[in-house]
C-alpha cells in the first residue's frame, strides 16, 4: 500500500470521528462545487490529493461474455474528495472506461497483415502477438480526468473494459458486451447495480457519495467506449464527451468496400486490435481467443471481398442510437488519417437529427485532441450540475481556424457551415502532366489513363510535374481565400485493365509546402478511397469486367477549411494509396471519363464565391506552376 493511500486512509479514519468542524464554537462552512459564468470553478477544499480517497471494486454486469457460467465483473477505481465521507457530500461522476490502462500488446509490424498481395486474394496468416504483460498498481487503475475535475466538484471514477486489466470477460471490439459493461458501472454509480469489494466476493459496496448524474469522456477507443454507454440509453449517463472516437469498425478498417487501413497502422485489422488490448483474463483467455478472435472475427472481418456485413454492422453505432438521450459534445481533428473525421460528423448529424443537444468542436491537426476546457466545462456544468448556463443555446459548432491555438476556436451556427453549397467542378485533359479544374468545359475532354504503383506516396504523385501513376486537375490560383465547409463527392466513370482495383482520391492544396518543419497534411484538403466493385453497394461486390466503364460514387471525408490566396486547389485520381490501402503488383490501368466525372465541393458563399476566388490571374498562375515543378515519376 502507497503511503499516499495511508495518509489518505489515516486522514479520513480521524475526520470520521469528528463529522462537524468548529472555529472559536462554530460549525465551519461545510465544502460544496463552486460556480461562476456557467462553469464549475477549482474549489480549495478538493485540489489537495492528499485528502482524497481512493478505492476500487468490482461491478457486475447482465453478461457472461467469457462462458464461465457467471456474470461478468468489471474492475472499477474510484477517487473522490474526502468530504464525501466527513460531510455526506453527493457529487456528480466524471466517469472514463478503457482497453488501454492495464498494457497493450506488441506494435512491432510482424504482428500485422501482410498488405503485399493481390486485391481478392486470401491474405497469408497473421503471427498472434505473445500474451500482455498486466501492469496495474491497485487500487489505482488510472489518474486520467483527475487533476481536471475533481477540484471541480467531482468524482473521478475508472473501470477496464471487458477482458482488460482486472475486469472479467472476453474483448469483442465493438460488441454489445462494450456496451453494456460502461451501463452496469453508471447503474451502479445510480444505486441500481451490484458493486462488490472482490471480484469473485458477495461483500458489498455501493456509491452513497454519487448524485446519480455521470458525465464520460475519453479519446480515441476511450472516446468510442461513452458512445457505446450512451446507445444503451442507460438512466444517469447526463452526457458524453467522446474525443475522436471510434463510431464504427467498419469505416476504421474499410472504406466504400475497399480493404483500408488507420494512417500509421498498415496491416491492422478488427483481430489485431483484440491482440493488442487483451491484457486481463489469463484463466479464460483460450476461450476468447478461440470464440471471438479465431471465430467470430476471423468469419465475419472479411479481409478479401472488405464489403460491409452483419460483422461489421453489429459494430457499427450508427444503428444504435435510437434509445441515446445523453447530451453530446464531440471532437475530432480534420487531419486525422487514424480515426478519420467522418466517425464523429456521421453520429454528430444523427443525435442532431434526434433533438438531443449536441455540439461539435473540430481542430486543423491530426488524431486527438479535446475541446477547450471551458466548452467541457460549460457541457459537464450544466448537464451533471444542472447549473443553467444556457450552453443549449450557444453555437453548435466551434473550429479551430488555420495557425489559431485548441484554445481558441471560432464559432459557427452548425456544421457545415449553413452558408456553405455545392459547387460542381468538372476536369479536363492534361495527363500525364496537369489538367484543369473548371466550372464549365466547352468540349469533350475523352479519357484519361493511370497505372497503379503502390511504390509511390501521395504526396509525391501530387507534386511530380510529369507521371503516368496518377491524374490530377488543379483549379485556377486563388486570388483570395476560399472557405470549404462539409463533405466534399466525387463522382468518376471508370474502367479497369483487372477484375480487381484499388481507387483513392486525394484533395489537394498546391504549390506543396516544402517546409521540413510543416505535416504533409498541410497540402492535404481531404481524401477519399473505395472499390469500383462495389459500385452499387458496400455489401456486395461486383468484379469488374475488364475495359468496361462503370459509374462510381462516394463521399470523401468531411473538412472545414479555408484555403489561401495564392494557392491551386488539386483534385488527384490514383489507385493503390501506399499509405493505406493493399499493395497490389503494380501495372493496373484505370481509364476515367473525364467527361462523366464531377467534384462536389462544399464552399461557403457556393458558386458566387468560388468564382470571385478564382477570378483569372494569369501572371500569378503561371508562377505558381513553375514553383511547384517536380521530377517526372515513371
Amino acid at each position: 500500500m502507497t503511503t499516499c493511500l495511508l495518509r489518505s486512509l489515516t486522514i479520513v479514519a480521524v475526520l470520521n470521528l469528528v463529522t462537524i468542524v468548529t472555529i472559536h464554537g462554530k460549525e465551519a462552512k461545510r465544502a460544496a462545487p463552486v460556480f461562476k459564468d456557467g462553469e464549475a470553478q477549482i474549489v480549495d477544499e478538493f485540489k489537495d490529493p492528499d485528502f482524497w480517497i481512493r478505492h476500487d471494486l468490482w461491478v457486475e454486469t447482465e453478461f457472461d461474455s467469457d462462458g464461465d457460467g457467471k456474470l461478468d465483473r468489471m474492475h472499477v477505481d474510484v477517487t473522490r474528495p474526502r468530504q464525501t465521507d466527513t460531510e455526506g457530500l453527493k457529487l456528480p461522476v466524471v466517469y472514463g472506461s478503457s482497453p488501454y490502462y492495464c498494457g497493450v500488446g506488441d506494435s512491432d509490424e510482424k504482428y500485422f497483415w501482410d498488405t503485399r498481395h493481390e486485391l481478392g486474394e486470401v491474405p497469408p496468416p497473421r503471427e498472434h502477438m505473445p500474451e500482455i504483460e498486466l501492469k496495474i498498481q491497485r487500487p489505482i487503475i488510472s489518474k486520467k480526468h483527475v487533476a481536471d475535475w475533481l477540484p471541480r466538484g467531482y468524482i473521478v471514477v475508472h473501470s477496464s473494459s471487458p477482458g482488460t486489466g482486472l475486469s472479467e470477460g472476453c474483448p469483442t471490439i465493438g460488441g454489445d458486451n462494450e456496451s453494456l459493461a460502461p451501463k452496469a458501472v453508471i447503474d451502479w454509480l445510480c444505486g441500481r447495480g451490484k458493486g462488490y469489494t472482490t471480484v469473485d466476493g458477495d461483500e458489498p459496496v455501493t456509491a452513497y457519495w454519487s448524485t446519480g448524474k455521470v458525465g464520460m469522456t475519453g479519446t480515441s477507443y476511450n472516446g468510442t467506449i461513452p458512445l457505446a454507454a450512451a446507445t444503451t440509453g442507460v438512466e444517469g449517463l447526463e452526457a458524453i464527451i467522446p474525443v475522436a472516437p471510434n463510431t464504427s469498425y467498419y469505416h476504421y478498417y474499410r472504406s466504400n468496400g475497399l480493404v483500408r487501413h488507420p494512417g500509421g497502422y498498415l496491416g491492422e485489422d478488427v483481430d489485431y486490435l483484440y491482440d493488442f488490448i487483451h491484457s486481463g483474463n489469463a484463466a479464460r483467455r483460450e476461450y476468447c481467443d478461440c470464440e471471438i478472435r479465431d471465430k467470430e472475427m476471423a468469419e465475419g472481418m472479411d479481409r478479401v471481398s472488405g464489403d460491409y456485413n452483419d460483422f461489421w454492422a453489429k459494430r457499427d453505432y450508427i444503428h444504435d442510437l435510437g434509445p441515446m438521450k445523453a447530451a453530446l459534445l464531440m471532437s475530432h481533428g480534420f487531419n486525422d488519417w487514424n480515426v478519420v473525421p467522418e466517425h464523429s460528423n456521421r453520429i454528430y448529424q444523427a443525435v442532431k437529427a434526434k433533438g438531443v443537444p449536441v455540439q461539435t468542436y473540430y481542430h486543423q491537426d491530426g488524431h486527438g485532441g479535446p475541446p477547450p476546457m471551458k466548452l467541457m466545462n460549460r457541457w459537464f456544468t450544466r448537464f451533471l450540475h444542472g447549473i443553467e448556463n444556457g450552453v443549449e443555446d450557444d453555437p453548435r459548432a466551434w473550429i479551430v481556424r488555420e495557425g489559431a491555438k485548441h484554445e481558441n476556436p471560432t464559432s459557427y451556427e452548425d456544421y457545415p457551415n449553413p452558408a456553405a453549397s455545392p459547387v460542381t467542378l468538372r476536369p479536363t485533359a492534361g495527363a500525364p502532366e496537369r489538367g484543369s479544374l473548371v466550372l464549365e468545359t466547352e468540349s469533350s475532354q475523352g479519357t484519361e489513363k493511370l497505372v497503379d504503383n503502390f511504390s509511390f506516396s501521395g504526396d509525391s504523385l501530387a507534386q511530380a510535374e510529369w507521371t503516368e501513376h496518377r491524374l490530377i486537375y488543379v483549379s485556377k490560383t486563388l486570388t483570395e481565400p476560399l472557405h470549404l465547409s462539409g463533405t466534399p463527392k466525387i463522382e468518376l466513370k471508370l474502367a479497369s485493365s483487372k477484375p480487381f482495383a484499388n481507387l483513392s482520391v486525394w484533395l489537394v492544396s498546391l504549390p506543396w509546402n516544402d517546409d521540413k518543419k510543416a505535416h504533409i497534411t498541410d497540402n492535404i484538403i481531404t481524401r477519399g478511397w473505395a472499390d469500383p466493385q462495389n459500385q452499387r453497394s458496400i455489401r456486395e461486390s461486383e468484379p469488374l469486367e475488364p475495359g468496361k466503364f462503370y459509374d462510381v460514387k462516394f463521399d470523401l471525408q468531411p473538412d472545414d477549411q479555408i484555403i489561401a490566396k495564392g494557392q491551386q486547389i488539386g483534385l488527384m485520381i490514383f489507385s493503390s494509396d501506399r499509405d493505406v490501402t493493399l499493395w497490389p503488383t503494380p501495372g493496373t490501368e484505370l481509364t476515367v471519363d473525364l467527361d462523366a466525372t464531377r467534384l462536389s465541393l462544399p464552399v461557403v458563399g457556393g458558386v458566387e464565391a468560388f468564382k470571385k476566388s478564382t477570378a483569372a490571374d494569369e501572371k500569378a498562375e503561371g508562377e505558381t506552376v513553375a514553383k511547384t515543378a517536380k521530377p517526372s515519376l515513371r
